[in-house]
């Protein structure tokens, strides 16, 4: 009886050892001599494509991976790419880098031989397939075919259709192309366009032979493959659309890429996105200057199905972005998330989760400031979000390791976080850190303050979408999943290994199994729904065990004979998507049925993908946006104007109408109204209320509780801001059609605009906390300083102009009470006021030493600093010097530049300081254009500023313009105008007796847009002036920037067509200037219309009192004048002139007067029964509405004010007509500035001007507000010269030396150095700084001396001279054409593969490439390379160009206006 239990006993533990080796996984191994260039499963089958890119071969499997043959039908060698049909899993193709290509449709099995015409184009897909099932042998191919042989070839892409997959001969679709792309060719972009319509990125046919320009680069469609139609797709801005770089289809969203090639453009990158093929609009970001888009410096990462995400390169020295989120048609942007990470070429750390709407994972650099700065290593770490890009929040660790120890930090800590690394460094194919598995999330990262090396890191799971993780392997690993996450499959990645492991049990517990060969893991992966039981293991074997001559090994995995039965009904549990704070995204809740950990079964429903089950949420606010003419305005929807209705809706003003509610839905939301808010019904009003109809025009009054001190807009934009002066703020975001007020609690002391950033701005509040928007004031957000703003009178906030988040806080400590440690503190932040760092204390006045042209370091602080930093500084004196210090790596390392300074100011590229000798008590002026080395500014004997207040007026044109007083107190105040040569040194007299008013303000104004036109005010009785105490003012003009100035042309009759009184040759022109308006904006010139001038003044002798003048206009630069109206008015410009506003000036009105021809013929409109004093009238700053708003007050109570909101957008709706192709046929013209010659030259330059013609009664609109057209180079005449230093001009207009001066030394060395052949004696002229004439008169050069040096040397040298940098230049090119991956102008694309896991080196991202920049060449590109590094100009229209004056006494200080933008 024990011999039958015995033998018993051994028969199970036989049968359990059987058991245990029979449920062992199952492996074979095939070698290869190179590791794949694509590794991808044909969809919903086992076969698989090994592509060999080195040998150029192609090897098939039709099991998954367990056996490999050749492609039958390719010849060895051939195969130089294989792409797959996105929307027919039959059907791939092999291309090689001829003619000949290969096609299957039984996925791999056979293939077939086609002939193309040309070889195909080597960009990253040249092939483009339809997702129509009826149409799903149409397929566009893009090719490449040279000219010419050698170093001269010039080629260029064309592209062919075939509609039978290439069974026939394909046919010519279009020449000169970079991206032709099918409309129907992705499963989400659905639209109602036709079946056939193609667009494609081409040039303009009219190219010349030797290549193509980027401005010839438009967006062309078709619907018959281009045989009779070809459409250029205008973009919504006509034929302007030009400078295309690419073109792509993203999620459900088609996306253009266009340069912006506009007169004065940064070269930034405009996007277009069209959701339904007919309409394009502009994608809106913040405009915030680290948002700039750039060619290769923004990428388009994975995005829903009701948003674009768009990462932009937000640091220009390092690899760093900023991440925006679109509203639902994808032109709107918001900011999501700052500092992600990218590399080199584009890539980000951004993934979503795999079917799990609204999640994603992303890595920020938490050192951004050192990486920018200091070239630190990058510290990343790793962020979550639940809502779509709303909000983020950082991965909490697990508490223990996977051997069960506890983690050394405490995760509740913010400094204890999970990292991850992600796309930028990618370690297998296909997605990073999810597949289709529902909710298993794996990754490889590091517990800690920042993401460690990937060696050092560990492998880390979720299971339930990212919310909860733990460690499930020591070490980095690649991973896998299978069967729907019933099976996970991880191996080393750090070392060599022979064996793996696996997990049935979501992670809880591993096994490990030996498949027999040692391999350094390279890639790991299964078919691309992850619904198998098997993997593919490919793996690089030592050399020792490469037996077999291959160098990699492929090891097939089969799981599917472990001892587990299928899962049953009762195996699954239904799993919730998301966590429960943000349960439902676009309206509903997402769940999955999937396996339960605990059951051992496996799914095995291969091929069949999860399918989410959506269950509708109530509807919240969160599921509504702003309706079509409606604008978000704090929490509310607000109506842009009027609201548009049908004709025949409204027939009396008392009537009423259902209208928008101001919300819809947002489009794809599918919440419950009827269980939810119905925020979207449609609301009765008032007929009244609704536009007008054609030819009317409308206002709206509102009235405030006290006087506006302050009022501002943001620029591009309609929204504006007024403070009152009982310290509230009040915004409007329809141009004065409503208002709201911000924060009624508390009590602001002042407003900032960014100064670069149109976006932005900061309401200053009486403690130290304040409030900001980046999204013109649709949201503001609360944030706390170090200490309260200054009361000193200094500017509150400085901007940095490259990094919209830089700020320097400039506020006070211990003013309270008797205030003995009363000092000004100036504090900087990188994080746009989230924290601070302290710069300096005792200061006055800190700012960044860069400027928008002021290109110097841009981490450089410069202060205003006291030496001796102690007691109260309201009651320093000149005794305690105010020091210079400039500090670099953001004020660690200080510099002191001047001992003993009374300011300094930024103008254009200038960095001008004034310095004081306290020994002499008098000021020196000294220049820098790098903001580290200074040249003392020379000027002419008796006008030097020693003892003199000046101000610093202007320096647009390449030049410094000051203001130096020489009258003598008491007598009223004037001066001379000096201007300086091109580095700002050298000063010589332009004009004398200008007048400058007690604040040190002058009557100086430059025209906005055309350069070198100015108007001066100047004193013309300098003897009588200090005893009658009464200036008599003349005014005069120059059209040479300063080098000659004349008087204005009087017009011949007045406004009522009568002869002025004074007729001799002194009756001229006199314009009331700067100095007497009450809204330095008030320009007399406007940014939208070249030419056009309005002025309060008066023909006669000299200038009458401002309620004794009248209203001047100007259509040419003011070379003629045309009195418009009697009397003294306020004026306004709106739609680039089309329409101009003019309201009384010398007391209140009910009235205002507009002209639509430009001041030909004016209209009346009433807007008031009680009259009103109007101070002001307002309008967006660029001059491009046709509403305004009026500023002032009624009599009756002059303690509050009243703002008319005045809209003239229905006086008619006929759009303006522009063609470029017949100029002066259409409602605009070209213009030019005369010079009175021959040529109409300005600066040594004809430039033509595009302008709406006066009699064309249009809309100007979103149609090209003005452009410059150069035409030609003029020669030299007088009037491209200017007196020499220590010349001035005679009573004959010459220059002569002034008495007691000597001419300058010529400086053989510097005329010399910059390669000139010849140097010139110094003649009484020199040439105007921004003039660019050539030959004709050179009054500036006297007799030529040969350069020393120039001619000493041979052939020989020079050709090494060339040589050189030639061929330095094109090793630089090379190295960034390389690095750029596919070269210039690439838009970064998610899913280049159509959803299919396993792909070439892109990963999750592929390249749509673009224009071919043939043209440009090797050390082309090198320059381009060398000159993005470089910030390029942005120019600013300023209100009023901004003054800065310096004056010594015991108070001496720089006037800002830091309002003026």
């Amino acid at each position: 009886m024990a011999l039958h239990h015995g033998a018993t006993l051994l028969l199970w533990i036989i049968t359990g050892l059987l058991a245990t080796a029979f449920a062992q996984p199952q492996s074979s191994i095939s070698y290869f001599d190179n590791l794949p260039a694509r590794l991808f499963f044909f969809d919903d089958a086992p076969d698989a494509i090994y592509h060999d890119i080195v040998k150029g071969n192609v090897h098939v499997s039709p099991d998954e991976g367990k056996t490999w043959n050749l492609a039958s039908g390719v010849p060895e060698g051939k195969a130089a790419m294989v792409i797959e049909h996105p929307f027919d899993s039959r059907v791939a193709f092999i291309l090689s880098r001829e003619k000949v290509h290969y096609r299957t449709t039984d996925r791999g099995k056979t293939w077939r031989s086609f002939e193309m015409s040309v070889a195909p184009a080597m960009v990253g897909r040249p092939l483009s397939f339809h997702s129509d099932p009826q149409k799903r042998e149409y397929i566009l191919y893009q090719g490449t075919v040279c000219h010419g042989s050698g170093w001269g070839s010039i080629c260029n892409d064309e592209t062919y259709y075939t509609k039978d997959m290439f069974g026939s001969d394909s046919k010519l679709l279009l020449t000169d192309t970079s991206r032709c792309q099918f409309a129907h060719s992705s499963k989400d972009f659905k639209h109602e366009a036709h079946i056939d319509l193609i667009y494609c990125v081409a040039f303009d046919p009219a190219g010349s032979s030797s290549g193509h320009t980027l401005a010839a680069s438009r967006l062309y469609s078709s619907t018959d493959f281009f045989e009779t139609e070809k459409r250029v797709e205008d973009l919504g801005i006509g034929k302007n659309a030009r400078g295309v770089v690419a073109f792509a289809i993203v999620s459900k969203f088609a996306v253009v890429a266009v340069k912006d090639l506009s007169e004065g453009s940064t070269g930034d990158m405009l996007l277009y996105v069209s959701v339904d093929t007919k309409d394009w609009a502009q994608a809106r970001f913040p405009h915030s200057s680290s948002a700039r888009l750039r060619e290769n410096a923004y990428t388009i990462v994975e995005s829903t199905t009701h948003s674009l995400a768009v990462d932009v390169l937000s640091h220009d020295q390092s690899a760093i972005g900023t991440l925006f989120v679109s509203n639902s048609n994808g032109t709107f942007f918001v900011e999501s998330l700052k500092d992600t990470n990218r590399n080199e070429v584009g890539y980000v750390d951004f993934e979503t989760i795999y079917g799990v709407e609204g999640v994603g994972l992303v890595n920020v650099v938490s050192n951004a400031k050192d990486v920018d700065g200091r070239r630190a290593h990058k510290q990343l770490q790793t962020r979550i979000t639940f809502d779509d890009g709303r909000t983020w929040s950082r991965l909490r660790p697990p508490s223990r390791d996977s051997e069960g120890h506890s983690i050394s930090c405490n995760t509740a800590d913010d400094d204890c976080s999970l990292h991850l690394h992600s796309v930028t460094l990618p370690h297998n194919f296909g997605r990073v850190f999810s597949s289709p598995a529902p909710g298993l999330v794996m990754g490889v990262g590091s517990i800690g303050r920042y993401l460690q090396p990937y060696e050092e890191c560990d492998t880390f799971l979720s299971t339930d979408g990212g919310i909860t993780w733990q460690m499930v392997r020591q070490d980095a690993h690649k991973y896998e999943f299978g069967d729907q996450g019933s099976i996970l499959v991880t191996i080393n990645d750090e070392e060599g290994v022979d064996s793996l492991s696996y997990s049935t049990d979501f992670g809880k517990s591993w096994q490990s199994y030996n498949f027999g060969k040692r391999m350094r893991a390279r890639i790991l992966t299964t078919v691309g729904d992850s619904t198998s039981q098997k993997f593919l293991l490919v793996g690089q074997l030592a050399k020792r065990d490469q037996t077999n001559g291959g160098r990699f090994a492929a090891v097939f995995l089969d799981f599917a004979t472990l001892d587990r039965r299928k899962c049953s009904d009762g195996d699954f549990e239904r799993w919730h998507a998301r966590s429960s704070t943000h349960e439902c995204l676009m309206g509903h809740k997402q769940s999955y049925k999937r396996r339960r950990p605990e059951a051992n079964c496996y799914v095995g429903e291969k091929f069949l993908d999860p399918v989410a089950d959506e269950e509708p949420c109530p509807c919240t606010a969160e599921d509504y946006e702003c309706d079509y003419n409606f604008v978000k305005d704090g929490d509310k929807c607000v109506p842009v104007g009027p609201e548009p209705i049908p004709a025949g809706v409204c027939k009396e003003p008392s009537d009423t109408y259902l209208g928008s509610s101001g919300y819809r839905r947002i489009p794809g939301n599918t919440c419950d109204r009827e269980r939810g808010l119905k925020k979207d019904e449609r609301a009765e009003k008032s007929c009244s209320d609704a536009a007008p109809p054609e030819g009317q025009i409308i206002h709206q009054t509102f009235e405030f509780p006290s006087p506006v001190v302050q009022y501002a807009y943001f620029r591009e934009s309609t929204v504006i801001l007024v403070r009152l002066q009982d310290h509230s703020i009040w915004q409007s975001p329809n141009e004065g059609y409503t208002w709201n007020r911000l924060q009624p609690e508390e009590t602001f002391v002042a407003f900032y605009h960014h100064s670069f950033s149109n976006d932005r701005a900061y309401l200053i509040t009486n403690t130290n906390k304040f409030y900001y928007t980046t999204d013109t004031g649709k949201t503001w957000y609360p944030m706390e300083t170090r200490t309260v703003a200054n009361t000193f009178g200094l500017p509150v906030l400085h901007f940095h102009p490259s990094n919209s988040d830089y700020l320097i806080w400039t506020g006070q400590e211990g003013c309270g009470g008797f205030g003995e440690t009363c000092n000004v503190q100036a504090y900087y932040s990188l994080k746009n006021g989230r924290d601070w760092t302290l710069i300096d204390k005792y200061v006055r006045n800190c700012a960044w030493a860069r400027d928008a042209e002021l290109l110097v370091d841009p981490n450089q602080v410069l202060c205003e600093s006291y030496k001796n930093k102690q007691g109260d500084q309201r009651t320093f004196q000149l005794e305690n010097p105010l020091e210079l210090i400039g500090g670099t790596h953001f004020y660690d390392v200080k510099t002191k530049l001047f001992d003993h300074v009374v300011g300094f100011a930024k103008f254009s590229e200038y960095l001008i300081v004034a310095e004081y000798q306290a020994a002499k008590r008098s000021l020196d002026v000294q220049v820098s254009l790098d903001g580290r080395t200074f040249a003392p500014g020379q000027f002419p004997l008796n006008m030097r500023p020693d003892q003199h207040a000046y101000t610093i007026l202007e320096s647009s044109t390449k030049s410094v313009f000051l203001h130096v007083t020489t009258s003598e107190p008491p007598a009223p105040y004037w001066g001379n105008i000096l201007k300086s040569n091109s580095n700002g040194t050298y000063f010589g007299l332009s004009l004398d007796k200008v007048n400058r008013n007690d604040a040190g303000f002058v009557d100086f104004e430059k025209m906005i847009t055309l350069d070198g036109i100015a108007l001066v005010n100047i004193v013309s009785n300098p003897t009588e002036a200090p005893l009658t105490r009464r200036k008599l003012l003349q005014t005069r003009i120059t059209h040479n920037d300063g080098g000659t100035w004349r008087p204005l042309t009087p017009p011949p009759k007045d406004s009522l067509g009568n002869k002025y009184d004074c007729e001799t040759t002194k009756c001229t022109l006199h314009i009331h200037g700067y100095t007497e308006r009450y809204d330095v904006r008030a320009t007399y010139s406007t940014p939208s219309v070249p030419g056009l001038l309005m002025a309060v003044g008066n023909v006669g002798e000299s200038l009458d009192p401002y309620d004794q003048s009248d209203t001047f206009l100007s259509r040419d630069a003011g070379f003629t004048w045309e009195e418009v109206h009697k009397d003294a008015h306020l004026w306004e410009f709106g739609d680039s002139g089309s329409i101009l506003v003019m309201a009384n000036d010398e007391g209140p009105t009910d009235h205002v007067m507009f002209s639509i021809d430009e001041g030909a013929t004016w209209r009346e409109y009433k807007f008031s029964d009680e009259p009103m004093r109007v101070k002001g009238i307002v309008t967006v700053p660029s001059d491009t509405s046709r509403r305004f708003i009026l500023m002032g007050y009624y009599p009756r109570q002059r303690d509050a004010s009243v703002v008319v909101h005045i809209d003239f957008s229905a006086l008619t709706k006929e759009q303006c007509v522009y063609n470029p192709d017949t100029p002066n046929q259409d409602d605009f013209e070209l213009w030019s500035p005369s010079e009175e010659r021959e040529e109409q030259c300005l600066f040594g330059r004809q430039t033509l001007y595009l302008r709406r013609k006066r009699d064309a009664n249009c809309v100007v609109g979103k149609e090209k507000k003005y452009e410059e057209r150069f035409v030609k180079h003029c020669q030299c005449s007088v009037a491209d010269f200017e007196c020499e230093f220590n010349y001035i001009r005679n009573a004959d207009g010459e220059c002569v030396l002034q008495p007691d001066t000597s001419p300058r030394d010529p400086d053989p060395i510097g005329q010399c150095r910059g390669g000139e052949e010849y140097w010139y004696d110094l003649t009484p002229y020199r040439k105007i700084p921004n003039s660019s004439c050539e030959g004709g008169k050179r009054l500036d050069r006297g007799t030529a001396h040969p350069c020393p040096g120039i001619r000493g040397h041979g052939a020989f040298f020079w050709f090494m001279m060339l040589l050189i940098p030639v061929s330095f230049a094109a090793l630089i090119g090379y190295w960034y054409y390389r690095r750029s991956g596919y070269g210039r102008g690439a838009i970064r694309l998610p899913g280049g593969d159509s959803g299919l896991r396993s792909s070439s080196g892109s990963g999750v991202l592929d390249t749509v490439a673009s224009v071919p920049w043939f043209l440009l060449g090797v050390a082309g590109i090198a320059y381009e390379w060398v000159a993005d590094k470089i910030d390029t100009l942005a120019i600013r229209l300023r209100g009023r160009g901004g003054y800065r004056n310096l004056r010594v006494d015991e108070d001496a200080q720089i006037l800002r206006f830091e309002d003026e933008d």
